[in-house]
């Protein structure tokens, strides 16, 4: 599974609202790149796939492919805007090395 914190969830409404996204909800993903080797996707989508494996947490649908999610169990979506920068954060427990933006990692 993967958790949704309020402030993830407060900005990813308010996203989908401001790009007119009514009925979408957020597709998570892990695809190779990045300086660690893996980088994470967030997009939002409306229709799902064979295989993917869907959540619901804290009134959001998070849809992951099927390859990805064993790369993201147990990872939490949080939202950051701080002075460090602004954006959604994984914070991912299967994760042995991040880079130094966290955009990407390695296990």
């Amino acid at each position: 599974m993967i958790t949704v914190t309020e402030s993830a969830r407060k900005q990813a409404l308010r996203l989908m609202e401001d790009e007119g996204k009514d009925g979408f909800f957020i597709r998570v993903g892990v695809d190779g790149g990045g300086c660690s080797g893996l980088m994470y996707q967030l997009t939002f989508d409306n229709s799902e796939k064979d295989g993917d494996k869907s959540f619901e947490d804290n009134g959001i649908k998070v849809v992951v492919d099927k390859k990805s999610y064993l790369y993201l169990i147990g990872t939490t979506l949080d939202f950051s805007g701080g002075l460090n920068g602004k954006g959604f954060v994984f914070n991912n427990p299967n994760a042995g090395r991040t880079c130094g933006c966290g955009e990407s990692f390695s296990l």
